[in-house]
């Protein structure tokens, strides 16, 4: 019968000793590799045969949350082990994300849009609102406000 630190026994669920739900016992060297691999918590949960719900709250343990980002850490170390061997055999793909990612280098496009010469662009169908007098202008402001749909409110 498992004991906490007072040597009492521990109780899984239930008042009487023995009830309740088993410990599904979770090997932490396996989640260590799977944790290598950058498996999601889906993954591992499916790998271990519980819920994810499970990893979820034995993630709040230490040596558990521990053995996970441990994993973790092997598994970014080993893919940037790779890339940069790639990078240093010619892999241009390879060196590109590596500079890009690691020392800051982006790609850099410029939308500029302009007219011929670098004038502005021209828009045509524009209406000269200066050639009407000041109650021609009044007028048509009144029509416009008149013809403006309603706003739901």
């Amino acid at each position: 019968m498992e004991t906490n630190e007072n040597t009492q026994p521990l109780q899984h669920g239930g008042k009487r000793a023995g009830a309740g739900r088993k410990a599904v016992r979770i090997d932490l060297v396996e989640l260590e590799k799977l944790s290598a691999m950058q498996s999601t918590d889906e993954e591992i949960a499916a790998f271990f045969n519980v819920k994810v719900r499970t990893i979820e709250r034995r993630r709040k343990q230490p040596a558990f949350a521990a053995a996970m980002e441990r994993g973790r850490a092997k598994g970014r170390i080993s893919v940037r082990r790779t890339l940069h061997a790639q990078a240093a055999e010619g892999n241009v793909a390879a060196a590109i994300f590596l500079a890009k990612n690691l020392l800051g280098y982006r790609d850099v496009r410029r939308n500029e849009l302009s007219g011929p010469d670098g004038s502005p662009i021209p828009i045509d169908g524009g209406l000269d609102y200066s050639r009407l007098s000041p109650e021609e202008f009044e007028q048509f402001a009144a029509l416009i406000d008149k013809a403006k749909k309603p706003q739901e409110g």
